[in-house]
């Protein structure tokens, strides 16, 4: 018995016709940035406040220039709380890091994904490459695998693993390849074992620190009254003490960042001569992954663009 055989043209229609739908879909709830020339960002954190407490001053920064960012908390965070879990955190995370965004003029995206039982599955590492071709990335941000908390680790893992894939045709086939490799970065972080972070990157971000600090301020559930690790007594009803814990929770955010700057000094100086390093006083670090496109100093110099 004879079988049709489908002609190689028709699947390449096939494929052609998939990518075109594509090419104009949307990424639920964000609005898609134009063809401009300008930048585009996207970082990933395992729960809403990652990339913000990560990245927040230099997206502030790229928005500033009018280059598009994108944070994706890959968990929508349902056990971040001392008190509250489930639906109605999420709900209430969500929330406030859709001010958070606003308060840095960047766009933001909640996966649905619970808190705590992130994994590198096959499923997540197509959601992940899915988004950055959607968004065209130049720059693509994460954790480092080596991180302490179990999301935090997978993050990282399935950010490398897009690394590759988000070129490959034939992988989520529903969505054009990237024709350009994207530069991948990773966060700061304290963790030596089995290799330390190693700053690619410094950026001064004093002179939207105070827009950070703003930022991180409305994330309440988390900083002021202590995520799951917080209890009670960190935020009681008195509104004064209220005001004095959101102090203290600025002042903690403010020192961390001026820690990078001290820890990384040497590496200022590549990016800001003279004495123009020294007077640097709070800061964001990040380092190139090795998969992906490895730039030079020039181009890093073209992808931030705040040494002019």
């Amino acid at each position: 018995m004879n079988r049709k055989r489908n002609h190689p043209t028709v699947f390449v229609a096939i494929l052609v016709t998939l990518f075109t739908v594509s090419v104009q879909a949307q990424i639920p709830g964000i609005k898609m940035p134009p063809d401009d020339g300008k930048l585009r960002i996207i970082a990933f954190g395992a729960h809403p406040d990652d990339c913000e407490i990560q990245a927040g001053g230099t997206a502030a920064m790229w928005a500033k220039k009018g280059h598009h960012v994108l944070f994706v908390s890959v968990t929508n965070g349902d056990i971040g709380h001392w008190r509250e879990a489930g639906g109605p955190l999420a709900q209430r995370r969500k929330a406030e890091v859709g001010k958070a965004h606003k308060i840095l003029g960047i766009q933001g995206v909640v996966l649905d994904i619970h808190d705590g039982e992130l994994e590198p599955t096959l499923e997540n590492r197509r959601t992940l490459t899915r988004l950055i071709r959607h968004w065209n990335a130049d720059i693509v941000m994460g954790h480092r695998p080596n991180d302490y908390h179990p999301d935090h680790r997978y993050t990282g893992v399935l950010m490398q693993d897009a690394a590759y894939m988000v070129t490959v045709p034939f992988f989520c086939p529903d969505v054009p390849p990237m024709t350009k490799n994207p530069v991948f970065m990773y966060y700061a972080d304290r963790f030596k074992k089995p290799n330390p972070f190693e700053p690619d990157m410094v950026v001064s971000i004093d002179p939207v620190m105070d827009q950070k600090l703003d930022a991180l301020g409305v994330m309440i559930s988390q900083f002021a009254e202590g995520g799951a690790n917080g209890n009670a007594n960190l935020y009681p009803d008195d509104p004064a003490k209220q005001k004095a814990r959101q102090l203290q929770v600025r002042e903690n955010f403010s020192r961390r960042n001026q820690s990078i700057a001290a820890q990384h000094n040497e590496r200022l100086k590549q990016w800001y001569p003279g004495d123009a390093a020294s007077r640097v006083k709070h800061a964001e670090a990040f380092e190139v992954c090795e998969y992906g496109s490895q730039p030079d100093r020039a181009e890093l110099k073209r992808l931030f663009p705040f040494f002019d």
